[in-house]
């Protein structure tokens, strides 16, 4: 079969909610990829920064294969070693993590922790009107109705009206707006990305995370992060709160967690770990034995002090090849994020355009993302090698230079 004979099934059978590029990718090894044409790519995207040890991890192999010999599913009326395995690792790790939930998604481990918020505020005689969730504008958490409903961005809420009530958003990096917002004594918690992804990869000031904090001690709310796709080493820390200084109640995590196996896993503290009692709350493959085993040996990969180390030096590189390609052709207005989370924001003459340029980096074997019409986001393998990070920007030189000069 042909590339265009794929794309022929992909308009015949799948639901039309997503625009595929027009190439067939078929395998791949670190931060490189090939398609079925046999052109290969330096991947800048990582599945939306889901493969953070890049492509056919030998470690991930091992551990998918010899768990497959052994035991696929057990449901969660049983016990099996490799969730218990990891429970155990990620709680240790966490430092302020008392239990986990395994699920199978950001989205689910996002709907846990709404659902979580919830019952802790009932547990403490809270009235259903006085158990408000607050999240913040540009915010992304998930596609599920009470996760879209979160997500305080209109265009992924038309449509699918009425919404679940309950939430209230305030805007982000605006502490004193959130502060307004938890002045009734509604607010039962904050949900908040560390660095806002879909939004324009947008950082949170420390000054913003610990004033949230401060604001959920004194409103008795819990301070929920949605770490899945800053989480896991991508901003050079295990976890992103770990590099603010910030102790939440409840962290949210997927994406990078399982190295692409699907997994989602919410950790509690103490405070809130007995929140979902027996039967409150469950899920058929959360915990799955295959992707616990793959996400445990990911894990182990992510904490190494090596890898953290290789986020910090390569997210330089990446940061002063951006910095010279705009000196080059006056194309961003502004690079931030953190560690390898990083945004280009396109100047204010080239809005809209950041389509056009993923599109037109695949002609050049580049493989990168877009967040929103007006910015590049490049989060790439965290283990991605000197030789991959020159390419790739060697190759998006090439992408901007055709760009700049239509």
């Amino acid at each position: 079969m042909t590339t265009t004979d794929f794309q022929d099934l992909v308009d015949r059978y799948y639901l039309p909610v997503y625009r595929p590029r027009g190439i067939v990718l078929d395998h791949g090894l670190g931060s490189r990829l090939w398609d079925r044409d046999g052109r290969e790519y330096v991947d800048f995207g990582a599945g939306i920064a889901v493969n953070a040890l890049g492509h056919a991890h030998p470690a991930l192999v091992e551990a998918l294969t010899a768990q497959a010999g052994k035991l696929w599913h057990t449901s969660n009326v049983f016990v099996s070693e490799p969730p218990l395995r990891l429970a155990q690792a990620l709680v240790e790790a966490a430092g302020f993590a008392a239990r986990v939930f395994f699920c199978n998604s950001g989205a689910e481990a996002n709907e846990a922790a709404i659902k979580l918020a919830r019952q802790w505020a009932t547990s403490r005689g809270r009235e259903p009107e006085r158990r408000v969730i607050l999240s913040f504008r540009g915010s992304f958490h998930g596609r599920t109705l009470a996760a879209v409903t979160a997500t305080a961005q209109p265009k992924y809420h038309a449509g699918f009206e009425p919404l679940p009530p309950g939430f209230r958003y305030s805007d982000f990096n605006d502490l004193a707006a959130a502060e307004a917002a938890m002045a009734a004594g509604d607010v039962c918690a904050v949900l908040v990305e560390p660095v806002q992804g879909e939004g324009g990869v947008t950082p949170a000031s420390e000054a913003f995370l610990h004033g949230l904090r401060a604001l959920c001690d004194h409103h008795d709310a819990l301070l929920m992060l949605d770490e899945i796709q800053c989480g896991m080493g991508r901003t050079g820390q295990l976890f992103a709160c770990d590099g603010y200084g910030v102790r939440p109640d409840v962290v949210t995590l997927a994406k990078a967690l399982g190295g692409g196996f699907p997994i989602g896993a919410m950790l509690v503290g103490g405070r809130a770990a007995d929140a979902l009692q027996f039967g409150q709350h469950g899920t058929t493959f959360g915990g799955n034995p295959l992707a616990t085993a793959v996400a445990g040996a990911a894990l182990r990969e992510l904490s190494s002090p090596a890898l953290l180390a290789n986020v910090e030096r390569q997210s330089k590189a990446l940061r002063d090849g951006l910095a010279a390609l705009e000196v080059e052709f006056r194309l961003f207005s502004e690079i931030r994020g953190r560690g390898l989370m990083l945004g280009a924001q396109l100047r204010p003459e080239h809005a809209g355009q950041a389509g056009a340029m993923v599109d037109r980096a695949i002609e050049y074997g580049l493989l990168m993302l877009q967040a929103g019409p007006d910015v590049l986001r490049f989060v790439p393998a965290l283990n991605i090698r000197d030789a991959d990070v020159a390419e790739g920007l060697a190759r998006l030189r090439a992408t901007l230079a055709g760009f700049a000069s239509d």
